[in-house]
């Protein structure tokens, strides 16, 4: 896969992430937190298994299985998508749609800086302005200039640092393995299985409370998690993973819009700013390093026509 198609690939991810907000937001109305986390990834495993059957045969086929170390890999990435969704879905139900949406975008500036501190990954310098931008964004849709910020959005705050980690380490992790299906449906059995024990022994729930969120069950585990969260595997095996986190930020824009759309959700100037700084920072993070590569081709062109 070429660097633009995953880049690509990349937006209909955060698009699909973003209308999500919406059914996750509806379906707390009905059951806790975690019991909904559980049953959705749970779903999202279904969705993927039979893709990661046939990929386990391919592999027996050509001698190239599942080594020692492995399955532990595979649940560090789902222990890291456990914190990180639980922790959004818990502060989805004390603040906005919108407010959630962009305030998860702060997990951008950390993967660059985590990629430097941990994998000694420098990336191209368009990415820190960017992640600054994002950061900035969030910061003036948050309401932080009023020191507004709320319980849920302490919540979805602190989830950035999982999500930041799991961004940095998926597509290393898919990409080694050569097993990017099994590495998904991997880490969403294991997120299932745990946060629905938790929600069945913590949470109060009924079989009426979770008929009556059936349909935002099914959509976030049918498209949010086995639809994008897989093809995020896919797709992080060929993009840099600061670039990805940018990009991946759009998913706040598309939250902001459906807000509006569905919910009523409506933003201030400086949330529209933030918006605004966010999307900036996204087509940056693309268009910067493709007019460098176009700028040293001519160089190259010249100094050989010389």
């Amino acid at each position: 896969m070429s660097r633009i198609r995953a880049n690509l690939l990349l937006v209909l991810i955060a698009l699909i992430w973003g209308s999500a907000f919406v059914a996750q937001s509806r379906g707390m109305e009905h059951i806790g937190p975690m019991l909904f986390t559980g049953v959705r990834f749970l779903i999202g495993a279904l969705v993927v298994l039979p893709l990661a059957w046939l990929e386990s045969r391919r592999l027996q086929a050509e001698q190239r299985g599942l080594v020692q170390g492995d399955g532990l890999k595979i649940i560090g990435l789902g222990s890291l998508l456990l914190l990180g969704a639980a922790m959004q879905q818990i502060g989805i139900v004390h603040t906005t749609v919108t407010n959630a949406g962009f305030l998860t975008a702060l997990y951008v500036p950390l993967v660059p800086v985590l990629g430097y501190l941990l994998l000694r990954q420098l990336p191209h310098w368009s990415v820190w302005p960017g992640a600054l931008a994002c950061l900035v964004g969030a910061f003036l849709l948050s309401g932080a200039k009023e020191l507004n910020i709320g319980v849920g959005d302490l919540w979805v705050m602190v989830s950035a640092l999982p999500w930041a980690l799991h961004v940095l380490m998926v597509g290393r992790v898919a990409d080694r393995m050569a097993a990017p299906f099994t590495v998904a449906c991997g880490q969403f059995l294991f997120c299932g299985l745990v946060a629905l024990a938790w929600g069945l022994i913590f949470e109060d729930y009924s079989w009426a409370g979770l008929q009556a969120a059936s349909w935002p069950i099914l959509y976030t585990g049918v498209m949010s998690v086995g639809i994008a969260f897989t093809a995020q595997v896919v797709a992080q095996r060929y993009a840099h993973a600061a670039d990805a986190a940018i990009i991946l930020s759009s998913e706040t824009l598309f939250a902001a819009g459906f807000g509006f759309v569905l919910m009523g959700d409506r933003l201030s100037p400086a949330g529209l700013l933030g918006c605004g700084l966010i999307f900036a920072s996204m087509m940056a993070v693309q268009l910067l390093p493709m007019l460098g590569s176009l700028h040293s081709s001519w160089l190259a062109r010249g100094n050989q026509a010389s």
